[in-house]
């Protein structure tokens, strides 16, 4: 999972993707100081032993 948070003027906004494409795409468009980052949880597949 991909988060951007925004910080705006008005508000602090968060927004979440499934994969890093779309959420390069949006940040790239993104008005503000903006932070992207990776979610990773600790029972993801990828873990699985």
């Amino acid at each position: 999972m991909w988060i951007i948070t925004l910080y705006s003027k008005e508000a602090i906004k968060m927004f979440e993707f499934d994969t890093k494409e779309e959420a390069v795409k949006a940040y790239q468009n993104m008005d503000g100081h903006a932070f992207l980052s990776n979610i990773i949880y600790y029972n993801d597949p990828c873990f699985a032993s």
